[in-house]
């Protein structure tokens, strides 16, 4: 397999992530690293995709620079649902062009299991469509680092200052800061309590509070005064009815409760058969015994 594309980053900063395992890991898709940092940043699952089906490998890649354009790309995996194996071998040549490096590949790899039913022209392009993938992931983790600042010609190395520590400074500040003593010296100490303040009244009784002293009496009331069942019939339309009468009082008028029916007839009726009915049984046991003794 041969594959050739062009990467938008220069040279020797492809160089540095290429050589560093661990960025080079964070730009292959799909690929989920093992918790176990011993087998290597480039060891776990891969889930590769493949003409419509999804097949995923557990193994490792290992990358090796030959010189500072050669690097050699091997990897070995095995199906995590199934017994197939597949390895690869690539090399990886870099050549500066432009404002970016062309990546030129080639090698080849082997497959058993699922992978080899699949047609080779499915295989092929899900592994330079895997490969680009990686080498777009490969220019934004490079686009993504702050590149450093330039320094001037001649200048002096800068010197190591003592790295501020947060806690002492703040200790520091506090001992430093006179405003504080003044503040405790100042302070004068509270012995009233608040349960010895005075309670002000209850503003339920609209004369109760203060404000009020000159007004005298409530029949010196600018106007004429009001009957008393007139003065109650104004309060009660204003303020409305009280609590208690909403909660117990019956309803009046068109909500009142119909009283029952009066059921006098009946009771006169019954009062007067009840004893004629005792009679008549009376009258039937007598006449019943005297034709039991005649016969």
């Amino acid at each position: 397999m041969e594959h050739q594309l062009f990467v938008p980053v220069p040279a020797d900063d492809l160089r540095a992530v290429l050589r560093d395992p661990a960025r080079v890991a964070r730009c292959v898709p799909g690929l989920q690293q093992d918790a176990d940092t011993a087998s290597g940043p480039l060891a776990g699952r891969l889930k590769v995709r493949v003409g419509g089906h999804t097949v995923t490998y557990r193994g490792a890649l290992a990358v090796t620079e030959r010189d500072p354009d050669h690097f050699a790309v091997e990897g070995e995996g095995v199906e995590v649902r199934g017994s197939g194996t597949v390895k690869l071998a690539l090399t990886l040549r870099l050549t500066a062009e432009g404002n970016g490096t062309r990546l030129e590949l080639s090698g080849g790899g082997a497959a058993d299991g699922r992978a080899a039913g699949f047609p080779p022209e499915a295989t092929a392009a899900a592994v330079q469509r895997l490969l680009d993938r990686t080498a777009d992931n490969l220019a934004a983790a490079v686009a993504a680092e702050p590149e450093p600042a330039a320094e001037p010609a001649g200048a002096a190395e800068p010197v190591a200052e003592p790295v501020a520590d947060p806690v002492a400074d703040a200790e520091d500040a506090e001992d430093a800061d006179p405003g504080f003593d003044d503040v405790e010296d100042g302070i004068t100490e509270i012995t009233e309590s608040v349960f010895d303040a005075e309670v002000p009244p209850p503003s339920l009784d609209p004369l109760a509070g203060g404000g009020f002293e000159d007004r005298g009496e409530p029949g010196a009331l600018d106007g004429p005064a009001l009957p008393p069942a007139e003065a109650a019939h104004a309060r009660r339309t204003m303020i409305g009815r009280s609590a208690e009468e909403v909660d117990h009082a019956p309803p009046r008028g068109r909500y009142a409760p119909v009283p029952a029916p009066s059921s006098v007839t009946a009771g006169a009726g019954l009062r007067w058969i009840a004893p004629a009915a005792a009679v008549a049984v009376a009258s039937a046991v007598v006449l019943g015994r005297v034709l039991r003794r005649r016969r």
